[in-house]
C-alpha cells in the first residue's frame, strides 16, 4: 500500500463519515448544516441507547463522560437507526482540558464534528455543540458552523472553579463574536453573569437541566 492515498478497504480512520462532506480552514474542519428546529428536552446518549428508553421525543446530547459514547466512534452504524427515532442530535462533545496535548484537542473536535456531519448526511437534524478552552482553541473550534444559527454549550464541569469560569465566559464572548448565534442552548446551569449579557443583546438563551442536577433535585424534593 502506497503512502500517498488511504486505503479504504482498511478504513481505520473512518474515512467513509466525510465522503461527502464539505470543509472549512486550512486544517479541513468538516461542515455542519444548522437544523431550524430547536429541542424541548436533550436525553443524554447512554440513556437514548439503553433498551429501557421508549420515549424518542428529544434530542440526543453527549455531555457526559467521553466513556459513555466512545462507542459512537468506534462502531457509528451500530447506533445509525437508534438516533434516527429522536428528534435530532447535538453534534458529539469529546473532551478538552488544558493539560491535554493540543493535538489531542484538535482530534477531538474534529471526531465530534466527523460523527455529526455523517449524521446529517444520513438525515439526522443537528445542532452544533461547540466546545471551546483556552485562547489555543479558538483557531479550530469554531470553524465549520454556520454564523447566525444555533448553537449549544455544556457548563457542567466548566464553571464551578473561578480559573474555568474566567475561561468559559471568554470563550463564550468568542463564540458570539465569531459566529453571531440567533441561539444558544446551554446544558447544566446558566448563571446571569456569564449569560445575561447575550440575553440582553438579543440572543436567545435556552437552558436545559442537566442529568446530574435532576438527580439533586429530586433528592431534595
Amino acid at each position: 500500500m502506497t503512502k500517498g492515498q488511504l486505503n479504504t478497504r482498511y478504513d481505520v480512520f473512518h474515512a467513509y463519515l466525510v465522503e461527502q462532506a464539505d470543509y472549512a480552514g486550512e486544517l479541513e474542519r468538516p461542515k455542519l448544516r444548522t437544523s431550524e428546529l430547536l429541542p424541548e428536552e436533550m436525553i443524554p446518549f447512554s440513556k437514548a441507547v439503553s433498551a429501557s428508553c421508549r420515549r424518542f421525543d428529544a434530542w440526543v446530547a453527549f455531555y457526559e463522560q467521553d466513556r459513555n459514547f466512545e462507542r459512537l466512534w468506534r462502531n457509528p452504524r451500530q447506533y445509525e437507526s437508534r438516533l434516527k427515532k429522536f428528534q435530532g442530535v447535538i453534534s458529539p462533545d469529546f473532551s478538552l482540558y488544558r493539560n491535554m496535548p493540543l493535538v489531542m484537542q484538535m482530534w477531538n473536535t474534529y471526531r465530534g464534528r466527523t460523527l455529526a456531519v455523517w449524521l446529517q448526511q444520513n438525515g439526522v437534524p443537528i445542532i452544533p455543540n461547540v466546545r471551546f478552552n483556552d485562547e489555543r482553541t479558538y483557531a479550530f473550534c469554531f470553524e465549520g458552523i454556520e454564523a447566525g444559527k444555533t448553537v449549544s454549550v455544556g457548563t457542567h464541569g466548566c464553571i464551578q472553579h473561578r480559573e474555568d469560569r474566567e475561561y468559559f465566559k471568554r470563550g463564550l464572548a468568542e463564540l458570539v463574536r465569531r459566529l453571531s448565534p440567533k441561539t444558544i442552548l446551554v446544558y447544566g446551569m446558566a448563571p446571569d453573569d456569564i449569560f445575561a449579557p447575550y440575553r440582553e443583546a438579543g440572543i436567545r438563551i435556552v437552558p436545559f437541566t442537566s442529568e446530574i442536577l435532576k438527580v439533586r433535585e429530586q433528592v431534595t424534593a
